[in-house]
């Protein structure tokens, strides 16, 4: 019986632990649901920049919509300049990276934010 138990235990623990590895992995914005061509869009900040969650956000407003931009992991978009409370609500921003593929979802996963001058490079290695 002491075995069972033992192996009842293992099993309910390692089903856990993958559970605990899956979820956040489904919250990885990755670039299949992105298009290839380059998107460029320019509006004012609805939303601050937030470092929280697997990749930083923001959201602005344009063109009758609120978009939400999907930038870099939150150390790298450190790593560029970029910084929480740095781009005040109201302020206008570029975004330039990959429209999301359903016209319906004004998302943009983005590789450079331009604002006041700058250049907030946060996919270097996608220029």
């Amino acid at each position: 019986m002491v075995e069972t138990t033992g192996t009842f235990r293992r099993s309910i623990a390692t089903v856990l632990a993958v559970l605990f590895i899956a979820v956040p992995l489904t919250a990885h914005h990755g670039w299949t649901s992105y298009g290839t061509e380059e998107f460029s869009i320019t509006g004012t900040v609805d939303t601050p920049v937030s470092l929280s969650g697997p990749h930083a956000t923001m959201k602005i407003k344009a063109d009758g919509h609120v978009w939400n931009l999907v930038l870099s992991a939150g150390n790298r978009v450190e790593a560029a300049g970029l910084r929480e409370g740095m781009i005040p609500v109201g302020a206008q921003v570029t975004a330039e990276g990959h429209r999301h593929r359903d016209a319906k979802v004004f998302e943009v996963k983005t590789e450079r934010l331009k604002w006041n001058g700058r250049t907030f490079n946060v996919y270097p290695d996608r220029t």
